[in-house]
């Protein structure tokens, strides 16, 4: 994933696993700092990187390949452009089997709001190695371990920029996606929204979720699905209302048919209640 780099490391020998951690900070040299503070840890095992909350966000819920572990701890900035730490520690809140969080930071008077959070710690910059080695003890002793998100069923949240403003939009939320180029927009309750990420990725991610490639340019919910019928020579799929989302008929191509047709019979409400 653009934006993400993991660092690998031998480790010694540890009465439980090492951790996978992730390091965000928008600026390169402090980021840089930490990934090569944290490599030197012997309890850690893996260390990612990002440069804003988003691409954060990102690696949390779309591991970088099947085998790459569920991050453990995150290692967060504070003072962000867009999403910034404390908000970005709230999304994480929400999650089924949240990471453990600590922020790294140069100013001391937000560690009230960090604690609120749920962080384990809260670090002041520059860092000493010594005081990020207490911070790895208190994250092992918390005993909190991450599942990946296909484990636990999270709702994946999309973030979308409007204006400058950072919107979380929620899967379960999206009726279809519309191709358009290498952007793809999201059809949801809430309104139109246009990401960068191919349909594919989002096909590829989104297929054991409940949604399905019915054509080159759209990808359906299959919950929203009321049936199939033929225009002219061709097929369109029919998706029922669902909140500010009209009725809408799509375009289903023949490759795509068959399929469809064999996801429909077997009942998506049996497959994929959580979406």
């Amino acid at each position: 994933m653009t934006g993400v780099s993991g660092t690998m490391r031998s480790v010694e020998n540890s009465t439980s696993a090492p951790l996978v951690v992730l390091a965000v900070d928008d600026e390169k040299p402090a980021l840089d700092e930490l990934a090569f503070l944290l490599s030197r840890q012997s309890t850690v095992a893996e260390v990612y990187t990002a440069s804003d909350a988003t691409t954060a966000l990102r690696r949390l819920q779309h591991p970088v390949g099947p085998k790459t572990p569920a991050v453990d701890a995150v290692f967060l900035d504070i003072n962000m452009p867009g999403l910034d730490g404390l908000e970005l520690a709230g999304i994480l809140a929400n999650f089924a089997h949240p990471p453990v969080v600590v922020f790294v930071t140069a100013h001391d008077d937000r560690a009230l709001a960090a604690f609120d959070l749920g962080a384990v710690d809260y670090l002041l910059k520059p860092l000493r190695e010594e005081r990020l080695a207490e911070s790895l003890r208190r994250i092992r002793s918390s005993g909190r371990r991450r599942e990946s998100p296909e484990a636990t069923g999270v709702d994946e949240v999309i973030p979308v920029e409007l204006g400058g403003t950072t919107t979380l939009v929620q899967r379960s939320s999206v009726g279809w996606v519309e191709a358009e180029g290498d952007y793809a927009r999201l059809h949801t309750t809430t309104g139109s929204h246009l990401v960068r990420i191919p349909i594919s990725t989002l096909e590829s991610r989104w297929g054991d979720s409940g949604f399905l490639r019915v054509h080159r340019s759209f990808l359906v919910s299959l919950q929203l699905v009321t049936g199939i019928r033929s225009v002219g020579s061709g097929l369109v799929v029919c998706l029922r209302a669902d909140g500010d989302l009209p009725a809408v008929e799509l375009p289903v191509s023949r490759r795509h048919t068959r399929e469809l047709k064999d996801r429909l019979v077997r009942g998506p409400l049996q497959s994929w209640s959580s979406r």
